[in-house]
């Protein structure tokens, strides 16, 4: 795609601020570990502070603020003071005139806003820079949220990521660093992500697939769609009362009994996670609301993380081995699952960083472990050794470090580790039960049917080729002849043993047919068959147990 005229502006924009953070320390911490949790000194390490990348982000427009947002789940890429500012960064932008959401609604939905709902406050509860939430009654008394996207936001997004998607290509055709951190595939991921956020359908079907999924756990809320009213660019739903769960007061949840809240919200994410496979993506504070109820509200579903069915063992794996601290254990899972040139990567010291890290938290208090640090600081190891850890593990450390927040802040003494480690055993032992579901024995039948099926065939097609000399074994970077010798031994005891076999069998028969020279009253052909093969089956036993093994030591 060419740069044309319309475009040059958000060329110019784009490579003003690359300008300014292409060589900043920003990007290119130095240890990858995680720095203080103090902003103030943590900040002083860089030569920008995570609120001069914040309001770069915003001056730059919404496709940006977004992209600052994808940035914040991303500690392979971002030191986690910025990380955490990235978070909640928002748009500082105006709120669209009521004259023009009546419109986009009717276009929409199909008819007037009067009509649709008994009550609409024309003032906007929020605005933001995909759309703005709106206060109203329907016609049942029913309070709800009605979200109704921006004009023209779905062009602008597209035009900017299209811009975006251009320069990153041409970025990484010419310079490593971009190769090494995968911008190309950062913004692909930013084009995938808002795409998906600006159909309001997905979100209300991920709002109804939320629900019916955490339908068993009573303190957790999640408001639901209300279909009739919700379209691509309009989406309604139940409204939330209550505040953001951090800005409780202390007075208030010294009244409250927490920790059935937080171990509803700790095993209703980790169900969410390795059993479902689909989790709300965004659980930092601003999007975790405390209800008039007493439930935690999980708010904004237009994010939402996937995880196969392969990612979801691994995270059941990776959860106990950092339970059990087992450092080798965590190490080889997760080189298991990323992408690394074995020629550049010292594998050695990557276990043994992780080997460190484990150390260190096993030191530590219960209620002062956090696993989604823990994983951040592991991802950004990883980073620095050119290890691509698969970006599900990072969006999994960046939810649990969330949790960890949340909880930090409602249970200061809570045991977040020990929930966890009994949990995830009560889901390891559902997740086996849903795996000898009857679909499961089927497909299991049906290999067992096509093997049984072919084997006869296998078999006389290998034995006959086995007759015939037509079986070529080829072996590479060993010695022929000893391989030739050693062969010719395992064939020489199998038909040693085929003899044995023949002579038993022949001697068996034998014995039926009376004759008049016996030994001990048995026939004595049939008796000399006998210890033939006693004879012959012994001195193969020798040689397996003594000769053989004084080779192997």
């Amino acid at each position: 795609m060419g740069i044309l005229p319309d475009q040059y502006d958000k060329y110019v924009r784009f490579f003003k601020f690359m300008m300014k953070y292409w060589n900043s320390d920003v990007f290119t911490f130095p240890d990858g570990g995680v720095p203080s949790s103090d902003k103030a000194d943590a900040s002083a390490e860089f030569d920008h502070t995570p609120e001069e990348l914040t309001e770069d982000l915003k001056k730059m427009g919404p496709t940006y603020v977004k992209l600052g947002q994808l940035l914040s789940t991303r500690p392979d890429l971002l030191p986690p003071q910025f990380m955490e500012a990235l978070a909640t960064l928002q748009d500082d932008v105006d709120e669209v005139d009521y004259k023009i959401i009546e419109e986009i609604f009717k276009d929409e939905v199909g008819m007037r806003i009067s009509k649709a709902y008994k009550f609409f406050d024309p003032k906007p509860m929020a605005s933001a820079s995909i759309g703005q939430v709106h206060k109203a009654i329907m016609h049942s008394g029913e309070t709800v949220a009605v979200k109704i996207q921006r004009p023209g936001i779905r062009k602008r997004f597209i035009e900017d990521l299209d811009t975006l998607m251009d320069i990153s290509e041409k970025a990484e055709s010419v310079s490593e660093v971009a190769r090494n951190f995968g911008v190309h595939n950062v913004i692909e991921e930013l084009r995938y992500i808002l795409l998906k956020e600006l159909d309001y359908t997905l979100e209300a079907q991920n709002l109804i697939t939320l629900k019916e999924n955490l339908k068993d756990f009573k303190l957790l809320f999640i408001p639901a769609p209300i279909m009739d009213y919700c379209s691509s660019r309009v989406l309604t739903m139940e409204f939330v009362e209550g505040g953001k769960i951090t800005k409780v007061s202390p007075l208030k949840l010294m009244d409250l009994d927490l920790v059935p809240l937080v171990d509803d919200l700790i095993k209703g994410y980790l169900k969410q996670i390795i059993i479902d496979g689909i989790a709300h993506a965004d659980p930092h504070p601003g999007n975790v609301y405390l209800t008039p109820e007493n439930k935690i509200a999980l708010m904004d579903a237009g994010m939402v993380a996937r995880f196969s069915n392969e990612m979801q063992e691994t995270v059941l794996k990776l959860i106990i081995g950092l339970s059990n601290y087992d450092s080798r254990r965590v190490s080889e899972l997760l080189l298991s699952i990323s992408e690394y040139d074995e020629q550049k990567v010292d594998v050695a010291l990557f276990k043994k960083n992780i080997e460190r890290k484990i150390q260190e938290s096993e030191n530590q208090k219960a209620k002062d472990l956090q696993t989604g640090r823990i994983l951040i600081e592991i991802n950004q190891m990883a980073a620095k050794q050119n290890i691509h850890i698969p970006v599900d593990l990072n969006i999994l450390g960046k939810i649990l470090l969330n949790l960890d927040q949340i909880v930090a802040y409602l249970t200061p003494d809570y045991d977040m580790q020990q929930t966890m480690k009994k949990y995830v055993q009560k889901l390891m032992q559902k997740k086996m039960k849903e795996d000898l579901k009857p679909s499961n024995f089927m497909e299991l039948f049906l290999e067992m049917k096509d093997l049984t099926e072919n084997l006869p065939f296998r078999i006389n097609k290998f034995s006959e080729n086995l007759a015939n000399n037509k079986i070529r074994v080829k072996v590479d970077t060993i010695d022929e002849d000893k391989f030739t010798g050693a062969f010719q031994k395992v064939a020489n005891r199998i038909t040693a043993g085929l003899i044995i076999a023949a002579l038993i069998i022949g001697a068996a028969m034998l014995v039926q047919i009376p004759s008049s020279f016996t030994v001990f009253g048995y026939p004595a052909f049939a008796f000399v068959l006998f210890i033939i093969a006693a004879l012959i089956g012994m001195y193969l036993l020798y040689q397996i147990l003594f000769k053989d093994a004084n080779k192997g030591k």
